[in-house]
């Protein structure tokens, strides 16, 4: 923070004298001049002081008003700043989660599309394997009825 301090310059204190050779109206005249300009160098002085105190005073008052109104802006601004990045931000999560799900719903289709295929095979391998049980089966009974015949046989001709 910078202050500027002005040089104040007083007007003099002294009081003129009056030369001798002066008529009484003149050396009169010229003291109640003297004596007034005294007095009101003496006021003027003390008025000046206080003028130039409650100058700087108000002077430092309004620069830190300055100041503070600086900071306040700053302030503002950072918010507007932060607000800003906070919906550029939502924004940008928002496209982000979207691009997400319709790639998780890509990987869904496809996984589908494979699950289906495999599916499709173990459908068509169970019905393998049924119609091979089926053919077991007959075969087992075809095996038992032969083997009944054989042992009625078996029975009969040792008779």
């Amino acid at each position: 923070m910078d202050f500027f301090f002005e040089d104040l310059t007083l007007p003099s204190t002294s009081e003129s004298t009056p030369k001798s050779g002066h008529d009484d109206s003149q050396m009169t005249e010229d003291t109640d001049h003297d004596l007034s300009i005294g007095k009101s160098s003496t006021v003027s002085m003390t008025e000046i002081q206080d003028d130039h105190a409650s100058s700087r005073i108000d002077y430092i008052s309004r620069r830190v008003q300055e100041l503070v109104e600086k900071i306040n802006g700053s302030r503002t601004s950072d918010q507007k700043v932060m607000d800003s990045f906070q919906g550029k931000l939502a924004e940008k999560v928002s496209e982000t989660c979207q691009e997400m799900k319709e790639h998780m719903y890509t990987v869904y289709e496809k996984n589908s599309n494979e699950m289906q295929v495999k599916l499709q095979e173990l459908t068509e391998v169970l019905e393998s394997c049924t119609k091979l049980n089926n053919e077991l089966l007959e075969a087992s009974q075809a095996l038992t009825t032969l083997r009944e015949g054989l042992v009625i046989s078996q029975t009969s001709e040792s008779l």
